[in-house]
């Protein structure tokens, strides 16, 4: 018995990743409030009352987006997702796949390690989430936008539109 694949990401799978790329980025591009705190609690072993809520903002955020990604993960297991398109030549369609998970892991592993650092103070895993997996992050970001732009302007696939207006 096979099961049908959909045609297009259901209406919540496209609400959830986008808040999470929206949660994502605004952690990306506005840790200062966990960076400060860090620096004062590195230099002086106390931070400020507003150092303590900018960085709890940051900490919430990625609280979200664990919880926005095993909402995703469920949701992704239970109903599915599109097949690749017949354009996508077989190594891009391998290379996607790996990239999804690499992405979904990283998605994990970054408020994991962050969690692991703020709330428990493993300075080890703060190195980790903030030196190595930003950094991968960025480049499968990177990757992942570019390869949504492959498909709309090369391949010229429905890709994009799957995951925007369905």
């Amino acid at each position: 018995m096979t099961t049908s694949r959909p045609l297009s990401f259901s209406v919540s799978q496209r609400v959830l990743h986008w808040l999470t790329a929206a949660l994502v980025t605004f952690n990306l591009v506005l840790p200062d409030g966990m960076s400060d705190w860090n620096r004062s609690m590195e230099r002086d072993g106390m931070a400020s009352a507003d150092q303590v809520a900018s960085a709890n903002i940051h900490a919430y955020v990625g609280i979200s987006i664990l919880a926005l990604v095993v909402l995703r993960l469920i949701i992704r297991f239970t109903s599915g997702v599109p097949a690749s398109p017949p354009q996508e030549p077989p190594i891009f369609r391998m290379a996607a796949t790996a990239a999804h998970a690499a992405l979904y892991i990283l998605l994990v592993a970054m408020p994991l390690t962050g969690m692991a650092a703020y709330y428990l103070g493993y300075g080890s895993a703060g190195e980790l989430h903030a030196d190595v997996l930003k950094v991968a992050l960025w480049v499968l970001i990177s990757g992942h936008v570019l390869g949504a732009l492959v498909h709309q302007f090369y391949w010229k696939t429905n890709v994009l539109r799957r995951m925007t207006t369905g």
